[in-house]
């Protein structure tokens, strides 16, 4: 379909106020007026109980935001790493869609404040996402958490690294993850039809993105990495991966990449749902307040999956 009428508007907004690409603000101004933009552009639900606490991350603590959107025992908990391109946003710019997640799904939401590149380059940021999601594992009886129901997920930047902790947690054999929600991710590197021909115009350009990059990766090698790369991935490793839920925005460079990968895993044979939302942009789910489809979008796949955790029993009822 066409571009959404809620997203011409948006970007006519953005247009208007004729602010420079992140690639060319200095990056503490530009990450802070990312935060300042979510709060503008976001519905923020009430929930039962948000708590911060720090945890030992790869090489320094991180933050984790903890969401508990009632007070039942052993609830089932969903790792969430934010969106930025490695480069931006934090717990703050993804509370409202984990507030609203945890509220559909009825399940915990635990946010990660992964380190953030240049400061920290790859893969400080993959590990830090590993270590968070082990530690809900091994913490789980005291977080409340059912572990035989954890599932993982992320958008954007951190729908990549919800994965690729997938696939470290099948070679490191650590704790095996339930299910996985990769939200417009980023899969892969090479070039796509929806890369070139929505890479202008349409809030994430190619500019940025190619700068997003030079951020994370120490050299360009790296991007050849499965840990970088969700699609090198070797089809034998795929096959062991968890059920997928994969969504995509029509109008976004990295839509091909999340169908590609959505393909890449249905035919190694895992379980995998894939929906595209027709004429959005990317990033909408971050956008609630302007964009009625963003929060359709967390409420769909919040449902999805809470019905995944209703079919597992709870391991300690």
């Amino acid at each position: 379909m066409s571009l959404h009428p809620q997203a011409v508007a948006l970007l006519e907004m953005f247009k208007a106020r004729n602010l420079p690409p992140i690639e060319e603000q200095d990056l503490q101004v530009g990450r802070a007026a990312f935060v300042e933009s979510t709060k503008l552009l976001n519905k923020i639900e009430d929930i039962l109980s948000v708590e911060d606490i720090k945890i030992q991350g790869y090489q320094e603590e991180i933050a984790i935001r903890i969401y508990t959107p009632n007070e039942q025992a052993d609830l089932p908990a969903f790792v969430y790493f934010h969106g930025g391109g490695w480069v931006i946003g934090n717990i703050d710019t993804h509370d409202p869609l984990c507030r609203m997640f945890a509220n559909e799904a009825q399940c915990k939401v635990i946010s990660v404040d992964y380190s953030l590149a240049p400061e920290h380059r790859f893969p400080v940021g993959v590990e830090d996402a590993y270590l968070a999601t082990k530690y809900v594992f091994d913490h789980a009886q005291e977080l409340g958490i059912d572990s035989s129901r954890i599932a993982v997920g992320g958008d954007s930047a951190g729908g990549n690294f919800a994965t690729v902790v997938c696939y470290l947690a099948n070679q490191r054999k650590d704790f095996a993850v339930g299910q996985q929600l990769l939200f417009y991710p980023s899969t892969g590197f090479e070039p796509t039809d929806s890369y070139e021909k929505y890479s202008e115009g349409y809030y994430l350009t190619k500019s940025t993105m190619q700068w997003f990059r030079q951020q994370y990766f120490n050299q360009p090698s790296e991007t050849q990495s499965p840990l970088a790369a969700p699609m090198l991935i070797p089809d034998e490793e795929v096959a062991l991966l968890p059920p997928a839920y994969i969504l995509t925005a029509e109008y976004d460079p990295l839509c091909d990449g999340g169908e590609n990968y959505a393909n890449k895993l249905e035919n190694a044979g895992v379980e995998t749902t894939y929906i595209c939302y027709p004429g959005m942009i990317h990033g909408f789910m971050c956008m609630t307040k302007v964009i009625e489809d963003g929060e359709k979008a967390i409420r769909e796949a919040a449902r999805y999956l809470k019905n995944q955790f209703s079919v597992i029993p709870a391991e300690h009822s």
